[in-house]
Formats: structure tokens, C-alpha cells, sequence
């Protein structure tokens, strides 16, 4: 709340989890953040249904991984950061669907090209 040039010069927002299609640019919820122990970098998930990882310090999207068949429920980095564990799940951000895709965990290996912050 403080309006002075120092403290606004550090504020930082981001615009993620957008899709423009036809002219239209969706806007989806972060449902998951996770913090990497390693680099300091954090990926986000959201119910458009795919992982962005990010650098807070450089304000950066360092990648994005493909899209999951359902949203993004929650994320998390092992240890020592080398594997990423996303839960990909029907929230019902809408109303029922048919065909509704069986609620999933992958585990993906991740790099430090992935993660780690760029020179």
C-alpha cells in the first residue's frame, strides 16, 4: 500500500494461464504454485490446464509445458528439484462434462534449462 517509487519499483504481477482464440482472450485461474528449492524459480498450474515455470526475480516465463486433458489441481517439486509432480484434475470450473478424463498424477523430470533462471 505504499505508493512510494521504491516499493512500486518492486511490485511485480504477471499475466499467465491466457488463451487468445477468435479474437477472445480467455482468462483462467492459478490453482497451484510450487516453489523450486534449487534455482528459486516457481511453476504455476491453472485450469487452462497447463504448468508454466517462472523466474520471480528476472519477472520471466522461463517454459511451458504442454496442455493436460483437465485443469491444473496442484504441483510439487521433490527436493531437490529434479522432478515435478502435477495433479491434473476436472475442477468443474464449468458445469459437468461428458466424457470427463480420469483425474491423473504425472511425474515429470524436469531440467535446470527448465528451471534454472537465464544468465
Amino acid at each position: 500500500m505504499d505508493p512510494s517509487p521504491e516499493v512500486q519499483k518492486k511490485k511485480y504481477a504477471f499475466k499467465c494461464h491466457r488463451i487468445k482464440e477468435n479474437g477472445v482472450e480467455m482468462i483462467y485461474p492459478v490453482n497451484a504454485i510450487a516453489f523450486h528449492s534449487v534455482h528459486n524459480t516457481f511453476a504455476t498450474g491453472g485450469s487452462d490446464g497447463i504448468v508454466n515455470i517462472w523466474d520471480g526475480f528476472n519477472k520471466k516465463r522461463l517454459c511451458q509445458f504442454h496442455r493436460y486433458p483437465t485443469g491444473i489441481a496442484s504441483l510439487a517439486f521433490s527436493h531437490e528439484g529434479s522432478v515435478l509432480a502435477i495433479a491434473s484434475s476436472y475442477m468443474y470450473e464449468t458445469d459437468e462434462i461428458e466424457n470427463m478424463p480420469e483425474d491423473v498424477i504425472y511425474i515429470r523430470n524436469v531440467s535446470d534449462q527448465e528451471t534454472k533462471p537465464k544468465s
